[in-house]
């Protein structure tokens, strides 16, 4: 079985992430991706035999639409509020052609625009965390820059692209107090944070 089979049959026994992957085609916008936590934690739920659901916070799906008004990301919001009611877990919708506009304020430290939601994934602030999924022809496609040898791994570490190190930092904790398991890296010397 291929790293990426295994990774969606971990993914897709998750309730929560079958039905936001079977969904999210009905918000009608394009290049959409679920994303990081919700993913990473499924997958580390499936290898440490935890429930489906455990310590999973929200789900996060991203779209890029490049008119970057508020009213038309509020609107795929609203739309999605209603798709996704039913989901275990609160789905936040972003279009990540805006994040730059709000960035700075909300992290510190300004973002460039991303080109595409792959360039969003791209700037996660853990390396495990890179990965999304989207359906394409009706089948799961995955996005995995880095692979999936430290998710396996249950290796959480840094990529400092972007996020502060601060924002590493707490989530790393955060995710180790619910999955220690995990063999949290630190912040590398001499990089920024």
């Amino acid at each position: 079985m291929s790293d990426e089979q295994r990774f969606l049959d971990l993914v897709l026994a998750a309730p929560d992430v079958a039905a936001v992957l079977d969904r999210a085609p009905e918000l009608g916008v394009q290049d959409w991706w679920l994303t990081a936590g919700v993913l990473v934690q499924s997958v580390w739920n499936g290898l440490t035999g935890r429930a489906p659901g455990t310590g999973i916070r929200d789900a996060d799906l991203f779209y890029f639409d490049p008119d970057t008004s508020w009213d038309a990301e509020d609107a795929v919001i609203r739309r999605g509020a209603a798709l996704f009611a039913d989901v275990g877990v609160p789905v936040e919708i972003r279009n990540e052609a805006r994040v730059h506009l709000w960035y700075a304020e909300h992290f510190g430290r300004p973002a460039p625009p991303f080109r595409d939601c792959a360039d969003a994934i791209d700037h996660f602030a853990a390396v495990c965390c890179c990965v999304g999924v989207t359906v394409a022809g009706g089948r799961p496609r995955v996005y995995a820059p880095h692979g999936f040898g430290d998710l396996f791994d249950l290796v959480v570490r840094p990529n400092p692209r972007l996020a502060p190190r601060a924002v590493y930092e707490a989530k790393a904790a955060r995710w180790q107090a619910q999955w220690p398991e995990l063999t949290v890296l630190p912040w590398p010397d001499g990089v920024p944070g």
